[in-house]
């Protein structure tokens, strides 16, 4: 239970390795936390295992190691709630969505600069209904990591309300007769 630093050093070690590994991951690029692979996950694994002592320092102790846990906890949960309310900072934060693909074609420069291969998007595409890209109107990988794709309107699924108009529609001609 006894402190080998003081709380205001393990604080700042704390802040200072949360502030550099965000900015890493920033910098990393939007692929790197939706699209994990095995190289990604052992990067991460090994990256905790890296900053341990920038964060604890030679401090081993319980009370250390629950106050730097405590810190990062705390931290992130400010960060979260700060980009949440003030779309400013979630933009500095978080960055903007990118296009990756429009009308049917793929912007090879955003994928490239997003470390994304058309294949990976390609299965994307497949989970949200597309067979490929030139069946979207758009697709863009947004902040956190989520592929979006926007089918063409020809292609979109029919919702209740579009079955609900056309049987009003219908009914209305039908009665005219």
């Amino acid at each position: 239970m006894h402190l080998d630093i003081s709380v205001w050093e393990k604080a700042i070690r704390t802040v200072a390795v949360y502030a550099v590994i965000a900015v890493l991951l920033r910098l990393a690029g939007k692929r790197d936390l939706a699209q994990l692979n095995a190289f990604d996950l052992v990067v991460i694994l090994l990256l905790s295992n890296v900053v341990q002592n920038a964060i604890i320092g030679p401090d081993n102790s319980l009370l250390g190691g629950i106050i730097g846990a405590v810190l990062l906890i705390g931290l992130n949960a400010v960060i979260v709630r700060t980009a949440r309310r003030d779309d400013r900072v979630a933009t500095l934060l978080e960055g903007t969505p990118t296009t990756l693909a429009r009308d049917g074609h793929w912007d090879v420069e955003a994928l490239r600069k997003e470390g994304l291969r058309e294949a990976d998007v390609e299965a994307a595409l497949r989970r949200q209904n597309a067979n490929g890209v030139g069946e979207v109107e758009s697709v863009t990988i947004e902040p956190g990591g989520a592929i979006v794709a926007t089918l063409r309107e020809d292609l979109q699924s029919v919702t209740r309300g579009d079955i609900e108009r056309l049987e009003a529609k219908l009914d209305a001609l039908l009665s005219r007769s």
